[in-house]
C-alpha cells in the first residue's frame, strides 16, 4: 500500500517513516505544504498522513484543494492542534480522521487500517482510458483491443501518472519522485527502463521522448477520462 506523508518535523518523519514501512506501507515523505499538494494531487496514493500546520501551506488548504479536484483518497490530519474547533475544522475540509501530537504508534497504525477498510469501492473501481487504452490501476491491468497486459507495481504507478497527466510534460526528476520518492536510493535512471518496460508491452506510439527533459503521453483523438 502507498501512503504519502506530509510533515515537516525531521524528528518525526524520520522514525515514523521507518516504523510505516516496517509495516508494510510504501512510504513517500514531503517536508512542506507546497510539495505536499504537488504529490497528493496525482492521486497514486493509496493513504496520505497530513500535518496541519507545514511551510508555505498548511494542510487545511491542501485537502481543500484535493476535494476540490475531486483526489478522494483517505487523509488522516496529524497535528498538535486538538481544541473541538479544531477538529471540526479539519473534518468539515475533508479529512476522514484526526490524530493529536503526542500519538502511539500503534494507534496510529490501527487508525490507517481503518481508514484502509473504509476506502470507498467506486474510487477503487474506477478506471482510465486514453489512447486507445484502458488500465485498471486496482488490478494492475491494461487493455488495448483484444489484448490484455498485466503490470508490475511500478509499471503500473508510472502509466497511472502519464495517463492522468496526459498531453504535459513530465520531467524526468518529476516521475521519479513521484513513483519512487524523494528519499529513494535508486537512480533516476530507472525512469528510462520503466519507460522502456511499457513500451515493449503497449508499443511506441502513446508515450513520447521529450529529448533531454522525459516524456509525454500523447491522445490525439480523446482526452483522458475515468470511467467507473
Amino acid at each position: 500500500m502507498k501512503l504519502l506523508l506530509v510533515e515537516d518535523e525531521r524528528g518525526l518523519y524520520e522514525p515514523l517513516s521507518h516504523i510505516l514501512k516496517k509495516n508494510g506501507y510504501s512510504v513517500d515523505v514531503a517536508v512542506d505544504g507546497n510539495i505536499g499538494a504537488e504529490m497528493a494531487g496525482t492521486a497514486i496514493y493509496d493513504l496520505i498522513i497530513l500535518d496541519r500546520m507545514l511551510p508555505h501551506r498548511n494542510g487545511i488548504s491542501i485537502l481543500q484543494e484535493l476535494r476540490r479536484n475531486q483526489v478522494n483518497t483517505p487523509v488522516l490530519f496529524l497535528t498538535a492542534k486538538d481544541t473541538t474547533q479544531d477538529r471540526i475544522d479539519g473534518l468539515d475540509a475533508g479529512a476522514d480522521d484526526y490524530l493529536t501530537k503526542p500519538f502511539s504508534s500503534d494507534e496510529l497504525l490501527a487508525r490507517l487500517r481503518a481508514l484502509s477498510r473504509r476506502k470507498e469501492k467506486p474510487i477503487a473501481a474506477q478506471v482510465i482510458t486514453a489512447g486507445g487504452l484502458v488500465f485498471d490501476p486496482l488490478r494492475g491491468e491494461v487493455r488495448r483491443g483484444r489484448n490484455v497486459f498485466q503490470l508490475t507495481a511500478k509499471e503500473s504507478l508510472l502509466l497511472e501518472l502519464l495517463l492522468t497527466n496526459v498531453g504535459q510534460v513530465l520531467t524526468k526528476q518529476r516521475i521519479f519522485e513521484k513513483i519512487w520518492g524523494y528519499y529513494s536510493e535508486a537512480e533516476v535512471a530507472n525512469v528510462d527502463l520503466y519507460i522502456c518496460y511499457l513500451r515493449k508491452k503497449l508499443g511506441n506510439r502513446c508515450i513520447r521522448t521529450i529529448r533531454g527533459v522525459g516524456y509525454s503521453f500523447i491522445d490525439s483523438e480523446n482526452r483522458c477520462k475515468h470511467v467507473s
